[in-house]
């Protein structure tokens, strides 16, 4: 079998005009324990008189299993294709988000609630809708995996505010289903009609594309892919990257709490990241499909650098936060869309979902990290100013390693 026929952007775009957006509310739903889950530490910590540490170990613990499994994942993804991970997977992380109204105040009992969304949270990895529209985008590439990462930007734009309103009226034990019942209400019906990768078997696979799977395009292997120093730089930025951007947006309503902002304020301000990281990621999109991906990535990864900074020294105004708010949002949706894009070109889409699912491993290991030091540091100062002056320079290493990243022809060809 051969690569499929070049074709146009705008052909691109006419054929599967919603794949991306169907992409990105599955990407939205399924980062809903990382992005919903800020207004919540409060009252849980609160009710049974846990730490913060404590209480955002259950995060940890399912980053943690999705990098161990990320690469599994990914290679059956390759196999069988995206949509039955995609569709069955949101129905369960949305039953196991809802589950973590149920904890009794035992933290055991809140781990094993934690375990339960990990394994939920394996069959809708970010590998599962990126590689569906990889497989669709080639021209427009850059731009179709804009649209399906602004799952993340809605996320975080859209969940902080709901939880809090949620919180607010119906208490937080309440509020984690009713959270889960609402949006999957919202996202589920335009991911099962719409959410169809080329490489997916059953009725619905087009007829142009019987036949076909990843391992026919060119591209390398899992092996040499592994083994690229290029691919070595793309996983150290992912990793520094996740490591302390997450730790921001988990905690950042707490940041601006103890700046002095009220609980509705902090979850407004805070969900400035949100619809700063759409227009970060529409813009990267249109800057990745007509500058080097290498100097793009390493620019946006220096904003959060002003964005700290801001924080550290703005006194607690509501400008300052508001601009820090911003910037962590521009890069925030910029960031995944660099790496996978820089890794498509790179490698191609013959074992994307394994490489991809390598990076995960870097993108879940900082994850679960970052948010846990984040809570560490303030436990032991009573402040997170320590870990904002750490953020500098795990974001400068970031910026460095992806700015580094040959800009010539791709040692392997990609599609």
């Amino acid at each position: 079998m051969h690569a499929p026929t070049p074709s146009t952007a705008r052909e691109e775009w006419r054929r599967n005009p919603l794949l991306p957006v169907a992409a990105g509310l599955g990407y939205a739903t399924s980062v809903i324990h990382i992005y919903g889950i800020g207004p919540f530490y409060g009252p849980v910590a609160a009710q049974f008189g846990w730490s913060r540490t404590e209480v955002t170990f259950g995060l940890t613990i399912a980053t943690l299993v999705q990098a161990v499994g990320g690469v599994f994942i990914g290679l059956a993804v390759d196999r069988f294709g995206p949509r039955r991970f995609g569709v069955a997977g949101l129905v369960l992380l949305g039953l196991a988000f809802a589950a973590l109204g149920s904890t009794d105040g035992s933290l055991l009992n809140w781990y094993l609630l934690w375990g339960l969304i990990a394994l939920a949270a394996l069959p809708v990895q970010a590998s599962v809708w990126t590689s569906a529209v990889a497989s669709r985008f080639t021209a427009a590439r850059g731009m179709a995996f804009a649209v399906t990462l602004c799952g993340a930007s809605i996320a975080a734009g859209v969940f902080p505010p709901m939880a809090t309103a949620l919180i607010g009226a119906l208490g937080w034990r309440a509020a984690f289903p009713v959270q889960a019942a609402i949006w999957l209400a919202i996202a589920f019906p335009v991911i099962f009609v719409f959410f169809h990768g080329r490489y997916d078997t059953g009725r619905r696979q087009k007829t142009e594309d019987r036949g076909t799977k990843p391992a026919d395009l060119p591209g390398a292997s899992l092996r040499e892919g592994l083994t690229s120093s290029v691919y070595h730089r793309l996983f150290i930025a992912s990793l520094l990257f996740t490591f302390t951007i997450i730790a921001l947006v988990v905690h950042f309503t707490a940041i601006l709490g103890d700046s002095g902002a009220s609980p509705m304020a902090a979850a407004g301000i805070a969900s400035f990241i949100g619809w700063f990281s759409l227009a970060g990621r529409l813009g990267t999109g249109m800057l990745l499909d007509r500058m080097p991906a290498s100097l793009v990535g390493a620019a946006v990864f220096l904003l959060p650098v002003l964005g700290c900074l801001l924080l550290l020294l703005g006194g607690g105004s509501f400008a300052a936060m508001a601009g820090a708010s911003a910037l962590i949002g521009l890069t925030l949706g910029a960031e995944i869309d660099v790496v996978v894009y820089l890794l498509t070109r790179h490698f191609g889409l013959r074992q994307f979902g394994g490489l991809y699912g390598g990076l995960l491993a870097a993108l879940s290991i900082g994850t679960a990290l970052g948010p846990l030091a984040a809570a560490q540091v303030f436990d032991r100062t009573g402040s997170y100013s320590g870990f904002l002056w750490l953020a500098l320079g795990f974001m400068a290493a970031s910026s460095i390693a992806i700015g580094s990243l040959p800009r010539g022809r791709a040692a392997f060809a990609a599609h």
